[in-house]
């Protein structure tokens, strides 16, 4: 443990920006110093015993905690504390206001301290505020903290005014009926509205207000609201042309086969590799373009993405010999396609959970390798298939089912990537890690680990590329 870790009543080391005091252990006899915790110094270095000689030493380890407890212990000392009537060896265990804690294996000899932490009332309050509004305040499309927050309905998703004013911009560019319309880019579901969400913008600033590092730069705020278009509550779904106000043709209607220009499906009124959809045939929407494709379970050729259960039709219609045109646009085929067809030059931001500075560290590592970022990745491919590694922690459906050869959307594609390459990360002997990221300590919430994406200092000191194992031992 480095020595610039320990806390006192004065810490052993102290720097500039040091975090604020937190907590403090607060002995039964008034004659011995509290010991105050700060949020940079975790590690309690204090006495003992009264009959110590004022010697002072490294004895346990106190952090704050997350939405289950508000602290965690863990022992560093060569024996046994006692907390809350417990003996605890080298084990970590939660903690609250009012715990009593004994900095040996039994209470005769030793002091006693209680932990208390300080404005329990105001903390509560910044805990909940962590909660609603960091969490659940990014953009799904920019991944950062909302900027002029806009809301869509009926889904009620939420994000940057001009993130979604570009992805709004985008998708009437690709409407086939030439109307203003949207698919919520977080659920797919269709957008009917979206405004100006004046409370959540309240939050927002209240967000940048107590945590200064997620404002953005003044470049990346000016050209999000050079995109911003939503002034006022917008009603999705209008068609510009009136005399056109029907989706999807009848098969009653007598120009069902010739009014080729109102069709949304180019099968309901052509026959393409050998099939055309009959009457009343179910139909598929894409989530990438839109569009729509007949519903084929059957056919060799896959409509959904198994990792998403989300269809996209460029595969399909590449398969029947259809191609995009100003009515029927279709997915680009690099938007879904194999596991094993596809190429990855470089690491997706959104590896490590977007963790910037695991990111660095794994792109050293595989400059280091001496390979190329594909062959690193097929390496591991070849372990997934042969079924050497924990599916359980892949965040895509079917997990099971997945192989090589599965067709699967870019965004489940980057979740597969992120997978291979925490495995690549984990499997490398921390003798070959960069030093700076050698040494470093794991985090106990590991990549679950929300602080890393708030606070730097934190995602850079610990190290969240391993498995959760606060509680254990």
């Amino acid at each position: 443990m480095d020595a610039g870790e320990c806390s006192n009543s004065k810490p052993c080391t102290s720097s500039p920006d040091a975090g604020g005091v937190w907590a403090k252990l607060v002995p039964a006899d008034s004659a011995f110093p509290e010991v105050e915790l700060d949020e940079d110094n975790a590690v309690v270095c204090s006495r003992v015993t009264p009959a110590a000689g004022g010697e002072e030493v490294a004895w346990c380890e106190i952090r704050r905690g997350g939405d289950a407890s508000p602290a965690m212990i863990r022992n560093l000392s060569l024996d046994a504390i006692i907390v809350d009537g417990r003996v605890i060896q080298q084990e970590a265990v939660d903690i609250k206001s009012g715990s009593e804690i004994v900095p040996g294996p039994q209470k005769e000899g030793h002091l006693v301290y209680t932990f208390n932490i300080t404005g329990l009332k105001d903390q509560n309050k910044n805990n909940v505020k962590i909660v609603l509004d960091i969490e659940n305040a990014k953009c799904s499309i920019c991944l950062n903290l909302w900027h002029d927050v806009v809301t869509v309905a009926p889904c009620f998703h939420n994000f940057c005014n001009g993130c979604f004013s570009e992805w709004l911009r985008r998708s009437s560019a690709n409407s086939r009926d030439k109307i203003q319309s949207a698919a919520c880019p977080q659920c797919r579901t269709a957008v009917q509205s979206v405004g100006r969400n004046h409370f959540l913008h309240n939050i927002e600033e209240a967000i940048l207000q107590a945590f200064s590092s997620l404002q953005r730069s003044d470049e990346e705020i000016a050209l999000l609201e050079s995109y911003a278009s939503v002034k006022s509550n917008i009603v999705l779904g209008e068609q510009r042309n009136q005399s056109r106000k029907r989706r999807l043709p009848r098969a009653s209607d007598e120009d069902n086969h010739t009014g080729h220009s109102d069709l949304l499906c180019p099968q309901c009124g052509a026959e393409f590799g050998g099939f055309r959809c009959s009457p009343g045939a179910a139909h598929l929407q894409c989530n990438g373009c839109g569009g729509m494709m007949p519903s084929r379970p059957n056919t060799s050729i896959p409509q959904k993405c198994l990792g998403c259960d989300m269809a996209f039709c460029g595969a399909y219609w590449c398969s029947q010999g259809v191609s995009s045109n100003q009515h029927n646009p279709i997915c680009d085929q690099e938007a879904f396609k194999m596991i094993s067809q596809r190429h990855t030059s470089i690491v997706p931001d959104t590896v490590h959970g977007g963790n910037q500075y695991e990111k660095d560290i794994t792109e050293r590592c595989i400059q280091q390798s001496g390979k190329a970022l594909q062959a690193i990745i097929s390496e591991w491919i070849a372990k997934f298939d042969n079924e050497e590694l924990d599916r359980s922690w892949l965040q895509l459906n079917h997990a099971d089912a997945i192989t090589s050869r599965t067709y699967v959307c870019n965004q489940c594609y980057n979740k597969f990537i992120d997978f291979l390459l925490y495995w690549f990360r984990v499997s490398m002997p921390r003798n070959l890690l960069p030093p700076d990221a050698a040494n470093r300590e794991s985090c106990w919430y590991g990549f679950m680990c929300r602080t890393q994406h708030h606070r730097h200092d934190h995602a850079k000191k610990l190290n969240h590329v391993c498995r959760p194992t606060r509680g254990n031992p």
